[in-house]
């Protein structure tokens, strides 16, 4: 389980897939292309790739079945 806070600091969500759309980095909650909502904006792909990474270090650290990740301002 992924529970990830988005940039804003205005949702918490169980997101089951994480994906770069250009300069953002989207949550999936459900099955459907609807089912998204934006993580987070940076200023280039790059920046998107480098968080994306910083999640999947998340994962691969965690020892439990429930995993946070706060999204960063930057």
């Amino acid at each position: 389980m992924l529970w990830i806070a988005t940039q804003d600091k205005q949702s918490l969500m169980n997101v089951k897939e994480v994906t770069i759309n250009g300069k953002k980095i989207d949550g999936f909650i459900g099955s459907g292309f609807l089912d998204s909502k934006v993580l987070g904006k940076y200023d280039s792909n790059e920046r998107a790739l480098e968080i994306l990474n910083e999640i999947l270090m998340k994962i691969e650290e965690s020892n439990g079945y429930s995993v946070t990740f706060t999204m960063p301002q930057n």
